[in-house]
């Protein structure tokens, strides 16, 4: 018999786990604090709760996709919350973007009551979501991921262990200030090439193939054709880098402190992006930031 799953939070990523489950013919039950957005998952055959907590006590998986810590502490703390409800053996998983600190303290809690819980980032981005094709970046107890890797298929087109639980979210913060690195510099670098003369066009084509790779193409894609969908928004691109140098603040206690020009240069870019009311967007529409 197939697991029953819930998704609190349906969002891009939310709604296209949830989404993805239900075309594996799993029964779903979804939460998301602004009702209205499941209104297509329950057409689907969703099965619309109350609370979290509610989520939690019909599942035997329970999915968090929520945005923020504020967010996810919302939905896994108090009466109505994810814990609360969380039966013996279910499996607790938070696919968001989290703080160490908040992710570290919630397999804290999740172990307090005895229950099965990973961090399990993903990336891939809105087209990852829909075709059920993500990268899950997971932490956690190994032999239990390999429990629910058959059910994992269902969202995943690959699944890569790091460790222990907060593994897997260390690794997605460094993965994503990576690729704004990449993609800011991929701007720095056009303009430049404006600048100087040259066509812009081949010098985007040929960067994008070498030295290339997924976060450069995606930019330089994006620098040509705006995406008039936000597939990973530069509020949250900004988001995830803040937690990123709240990381490196907290490793570098007690020793000498070590620097992040690369890291700290590109928040700031983001963080003018922000000022200038482009949080909604695309982040890659920051290359259009002069």
């Amino acid at each position: 018999m197939k697991k029953t799953v819930a998704v609190v939070g349906t969002g891009i990523m939310g709604k296209g786990i949830a989404d993805n489950f239900l075309k594996n013919k799993y029964k779903v039950y979804v939460w998301n604090r602004n009702p209205k957005r499941l209104t297509t998952l329950i057409k689907k055959g969703a099965i619309k709760v109350n609370s979290p907590r509610e989520a939690a006590e019909m599942a035997d998986i329970v999915f968090e996709v929520t945005a923020n810590d504020e967010s996810s502490k919302a939905v896994w703390l108090g009466k109505d919350g994810i814990i609360a409800g969380a039966k013996k053996d279910s499996i607790l998983i938070t696919c968001a973007t989290l703080s160490i600190e908040w992710t570290e303290q919630l397999a804290k809690l999740a172990k307090q009551v005895t229950r099965n819980f990973f961090d399990m980032p993903m990336t891939g981005g809105r087209t990852a979501a829909e075709s059920g094709k993500l990268f899950l970046l997971v932490g956690g107890d190994e032999n239990k991921l390999k429990a629910i890797s058959s059910d994992l298929k269902a969202i995943a087109g690959s699944i890569t262990y790091f460790g222990k639980a907060g593994s897997g979210m260390k690794f997605k913060l460094l993965l994503n200030t990576l690729q704004a690195i990449h993609g800011v510099a991929l701007g720095e670098v056009l303009r430049v090439a404006k600048e100087t003369g040259q066509d812009v066009k081949k010098v985007g084509d040929f960067l994008s193939e070498r030295p290339g790779g997924t976060s450069g193409k995606g930019a330089w894609i994006n620098y040509q054709n705006p995406p008039k969908e936000t597939s990973f928004s530069l509020n949250w691109m900004t988001k995830d880098l803040r937690y990123t140098k709240k990381m490196v603040r907290s490793a570098s206690s007690g020793q000498a402190k070590f620097k992040t020009p690369l890291l700290d240069d590109t928040l700031a870019k983001l963080e003018t992006g922000i000022k200038k009311n482009m949080g909604e967007g695309d982040w890659t529409n920051i290359n259009k930031l002069k």
